[in-house]
């Protein structure tokens, strides 16, 4: 895909990136890692590695993610500390906290994962949304 499908930016606007590809629909994440870095679940879309172009990042800062139980980085800002982007070691997806997308996403809610781990505030909606393990374990729109 030539053109951008989707431009963001952190809090500050320090860090500003385009999506230059297909976007995945939105995942839902009750992990223990996603909401010790958010202060609360995940909202997450997702695309090609490649795709993803940051136009300013002198504040971008990745890190190990210390909580994951496989190899991952989180990347955010160190202005206002937004935090970004996941990525799994060596993946070929990045996955964008959905929150830092410019409007009009076109996006939908499509899953629920890692709902086993859910807190005990956390009451998971009957939304009829599908759940598993992870986001790979289930089938998601891509625009």
């Amino acid at each position: 895909m030539a053109g951008t499908r989707a431009t963001g930016r952190c809090l500050c606007g320090a860090v500003r990136y385009e999506v230059r590809g297909p976007i995945r629909d939105i995942v839902l994440c009750h992990c223990e890692e996603c909401r010790r870095a958010n202060g609360y679940i995940g909202a997450y879309t997702s695309t090609l590695a490649d795709d993803l172009v940051v136009l300013a990042d002198d504040s971008l800062r990745w890190i190990d993610s210390p909580q994951s139980d496989r190899s991952a980085r989180r990347a955010f800002c160190v202005e206002c500390g937004s935090s970004l982007f996941w990525q799994a070691a060596e993946a070929e997806r990045t996955s964008i906290a959905v929150g830092t997308l410019d409007r009009p996403t076109g996006l939908r809610i499509a899953a629920h994962i890692y709902t086993h781990q859910a807190e005990d505030y956390d009451e998971l909606p009957e939304d009829g949304l599908p759940r598993g393990p992870e986001a790979g374990s289930i089938e998601i729109r891509w625009s």
